[in-house]
């Protein structure tokens, strides 16, 4: 099994940010339990490790940029984000511009002989590699150990005998086949597939859509945790084996019971040190995207339970409420930054790119202590801001919450139509900000449904010579409706008459951002300065 039980003294340096916790949503009760999600934000597809006394945990990113976060906690309930895996994804042209739903798929993460492992998919080109001996990075560029279409969900075991193992599932979209499990032996480094493997599974029959697989050995059996039935409707699947190729016995350990918790979809099997058993997993919760949960697991008769299992039936279902893991101590309140106020070396780790970035897409301008972004030209073949990769996105941190931004604009006036605005983002998108017309600065109010259709923005002028400084907002409220509203001075919002619906986008949940843009071609962009980027309680 993957849980490490040394490696104490290697001293890992871990860049977490200073920062307060979030305002909106907190796992930690403070009173020794927690309340799921333990991440309320599009984290899905996790794996996690324990090293030590540390806990690391990756996610899916698809196309975002930079990819494949990396998490840390010293509970399994205070996460924090310490870094990224990969800071472009490769081939680098294809993913320069937003790919959407490609790029990193469900990812494993591994810990051997003092380095970190992390095996990831990509659906279109197939399963990479990444190792850092420090998980807050620099992390190697990506090794591709076996290339083809539609190979997904990567895990790896060292095997006691020395033999190493990928497992993995299979993408219909891409591969034409789906819900089969397959193991292929791997190099003595782990960073090349040897055969074509075998298919040790077939769920046509019982387990439809199987996989997401992870696995372990444990008392002379090997484990296979996979989910099947589907991302919101599914269950909680074991396999185990003495053998690594089969046959495999089932049982279904985890499913929605008479939870509120829908799927619930794939996680990992972590052990703290104190001997407890713990399996992170997703629940798809729409709009608000894929977010954690922590559920307690108990080993009966040599098969997980994970959940409470209110009848005994040796299955169990998902808990909102429960006691905190125990890991031999009391740790702080921790979670991944949202807000930013602009006054560092770098961005703040929860921002992404929806593509590969580009280096003149903004300047941490210390000095004034703002994100400068500067307007960068819309592709001739773009027809709204989806197909833009100079978006620039966080996810939604809870069911509802409150972003104000202040902005100051700086066009060059010799062009016009220059953009920058603070925008929700998903299959539809709306946003609110600044445009340069031939009068001046405009305040308008974008909108685009089924934008990945590749329909046009619809614009509406709110506001005409309106200056070059405003505060800009949007409440999100239950089930993602967002109310945008504006200010000229921070006191006295203006809010728009019609609220937005936000919309999932392919594979992930909404977003909220800010781009600057430009239509025309110029030498010298005009830009904007954003002031701060706050994320907060809804006012009443």
């Amino acid at each position: 099994m993957k849980q490490i039980l040394f490696f104490l003294s290697m001293g890992f340096v871990l860049s977490a940010q200073s920062q307060e916790p979030s305002k909106v949503w907190v796992s930690d009760l403070g009173n020794g339990k927690y309340q799921n999600p333990v991440l309320h934000a599009d984290y899905s597809d996790p794996d996690a490790i324990r090293v030590g006394q540390d806990y690391y945990l990756v996610a899916s990113s698809f196309e975002a940029i930079p990819g494949l976060p990396i998490l840390h906690s010293k509970d399994l309930v205070n996460w924090h984000i310490i870094g990224h895996a990969i800071t472009s994804l490769v081939p680098k042209e294809f993913y320069a511009k937003p790919q959407h739903g490609g790029g990193v798929w469900a990812p494993s993460i591994q810990f051997h002989h003092g380095e970190f492992y992390i095996y990831y998919p990509d659906p279109d080109f197939g399963i990479f590699l990444v190792k850092a001996k420090n998980p807050a990075g620099p992390w190697s560029q990506p090794v591709l150990i076996e290339a083809g279409k539609g190979l997904i969900d990567p895990a790896v075991l060292w095997d006691k005998d020395g033999q190493n193992y990928l497992v993995h599932g299979w993408a219909g979209s891409r591969a034409g086949i789906k819900s089969i499990l397959t193991i292929k032996k791997l190099n003595g480094s782990a960073d090349k597939v040897m055969d074509q493997g075998v298919i040790v599974y077939d769920g046509h029959e019982k387990d439809p859509t199987i996989e997401g697989p992870k696995i372990y050995q444990r008392n002379g059996y090997y484990y296979i945790f996979a989910p099947a039935g589907g991302v919101s409707t599914g269950w909680q699947l074991v396999l185990r084996s003495k053998n690594i190729y089969g046959p495999y016995e089932r049982k279904v350990v985890m499913d929605q019971g008479s939870s509120t918790t829908n799927g619930p979809h794939q996680g990992a099997w972590v052990n703290t040190q104190t001997g407890e058993d713990w399996f992170l997993h997703f629940q798809d919760k729409g709009v608000y995207g894929r977010v954690m949960h922590l559920q307690p697991m108990k080993w009966v008769a040599d098969w997980p339970v994970i959940g409470v299992d209110k009848n005994n039936s040796g299955k169990g279902e998902p808990v909102l409420t429960y006691q905190k893991p125990n890991v031999g101590k009391h740790w702080p309140i921790q979670t991944p930054a949202e807000s930013d106020e602009f006054n560092g070396l770098q961005l703040g780790k929860q921002w992404q790119w929806q593509a590969n970035a580009k280096g003149t897409w903004h300047f941490m301008n210390q000095e004034k202590g703002t994100l400068r972004l500067y307007a960068d030209k819309v592709p001739d073949s773009a027809k709204n801001l989806w197909e833009l990769p100079n978006v620039l996105q966080q996810k939604f941190p809870a069911e509802q919450f409150m972003v104000t931004t202040k902005i100051l604009f700086y066009p060059n006036t010799k062009i016009i139509n220059e953009k920058v605005g603070l925008v929700v983002m998903g299959y539809s998108f709306a946003s609110l900000g600044f445009k340069t017309t031939k009068s001046g600065i405009s305040l308008v109010y974008t909108t685009c449904k089924d934008a990945q259709k590749g329909t046009k923005e619809i614009e509406q002028t709110l506001a005409e010579n309106i200056g070059n400084q405003i505060w800009l907002r949007v409440k999100v409220g239950a089930a993602g409706i967002c109310q945008f509203s504006y200010s000229r001075n921070d006191k006295e919002y203006t809010t728009l008459a019609t609220p937005f619906q936000a919309e999932v986008s392919r594979w992930i949940g909404a977003k909220i951002g800010l781009y600057c843009t430009r239509t025309e071609n110029t030498n010298d962009a005009g830009y904007a300065d954003v002031d701060w980027f706050r994320v907060e309680p809804l006012l009443p």
